[in-house]
């Protein structure tokens, strides 16, 4: 038996430091008003049923007459790429000199049950490089894929590698049955066309549930209690709820192409095998002959790096350059030092491109 080192006035104290921390942090959270996403000015420029394509504005021409295209995953909203002035992948890559745009999907509802992944790769992905290559007279343009996005963005590249210039990953999936992918191991066990069924479209909230029980106590628990220092200032309170807010604004996935992600890429691992069939054509990686710059981070507990780092094996490109970056799968796009590091090494990346 290990003994119990208990102070009862210091656990009191403690327990009364953090009750008046809470009570202060409460009062800062009612009086913090309407919590705003998206910092950069933006205008949809192209729509397609409930796709919206974004473009950012400038204060400033962009340095760089090849366009960037921001391709967000389906399961959350695409605003984390924008979530404050001094926490914005999109605001650091015009700072880099890029022209960037983005593909907001939109919250499907009971009528898009039946898109599928050729809907979405093919259909309005397609469409929005089409849109912006007519917009700027040229044959190709830049794609940054993130999470999801970067799965589509690969498959887009392989099946039409005459339209992407140069192809940016970030903490993509690729090898989705890597030992350490505690989401993988998960799904692989689960009945997807049961659930499809069962559900329809697959609501946000599960995803969610899904997502925080990967790490319980971390998501779920200590994020809570470390709230009550974060609430103790105003803008700490502010990049609290900001985060809390995107976390919990999950759109419905369409069950069709929900079915198909899950069962081509995650349970068949179909990616990497050359087997993921979209439009009734296979992905094949060795087409994906464009440069290719993998950022994945070290610490990512949803992409495990090695399932990322798996890329370069299958990529026809002799132009192949990976980054670890030192955080986790949301740190890469909101935290300090991904500011410093990313958007410039993008933007350098390209340039020399």
């Amino acid at each position: 038996m290990f003994p119990i080192d208990i102070h009862p006035h210091g656990s009191l104290e403690e327990l009364q430091n953090f009750t008046l921390g809470l009570v202060d942090g409460l009062r800062n959270l009612s009086e913090l008003g309407e919590i705003e996403l998206g910092c950069t000015p933006r205008t949809s420029v192209h729509q397609m049923d409930r796709v919206h394509l974004m473009h950012f504005e400038s204060d400033k021409p962009p340095e760089q007459k090849v366009p960037v295209l921001i391709v967000y995953a389906l399961v959350n909203r695409p605003y984390m790429a924008d979530l404050q002035e001094n926490r914005s992948l999109v605001r650091g890559l015009i700072n880099a000199g890029l022209d960037v745009y983005l593909i907001d999907w939109g919250y499907p509802d009971g009528a898009d049950a039946c898109l599928g992944l050729d809907d979405y790769i093919n259909g309005y992905l397609h469409e929005c490089v089409e849109w912006i290559c007519d917009r700027h007279g040229l044959p190709a343009i830049n794609l940054l894929g993130i999470c999801q996005g970067g799965s589509f963005s690969l498959c887009y590249s392989a099946l039409r590698p005459e339209r992407v210039r140069n192809l940016i990953t970030t903490v993509t999936p690729v090898d989705f049955h890597t030992p350490e992918d505690m989401l993988s191991n998960w799904v692989r066990h689960i009945d997807i066309d049961l659930l499809a069924r069962a559900l329809g479209n697959i609501p946000g909230e599960f995803l969610n549930l899904t997502f925080l029980s990967l790490k319980p106590y971390r998501l779920s628990g200590q994020k809570y209690l470390d709230m009550v220092k974060a609430l103790q200032d105003e803008q700490s309170a502010m990049n609290f709820m900001r985060m809390e807010k995107w976390i919990f604004d999950s759109p419905d996935q369409a069950s069709r192409a929900y079915r198909e992600f899950m069962q081509q890429f995650y349970q068949a691992n179909g990616l990497v095998k050359g087997e993921v069939t979209i439009g009734g054509k296979k992905v094949d990686l060795a087409n994906v002959t464009m440069p290719i710059l993998n950022i994945y981070a070290r610490d990512d507990h949803l992409v495990p790096p090695a399932s990322s780092k798996a890329l370069e094996q299958h990529v026809g490109t002799k132009d192949y350059q990976s980054i670890e970056f030192p955080g986790g799968h949301i740190g890469i796009y909101v935290s300090g030092n991904a500011q410093k590091l990313i958007p410039p090494t993008v933007g350098k990346w390209l340039a020399e491109r």
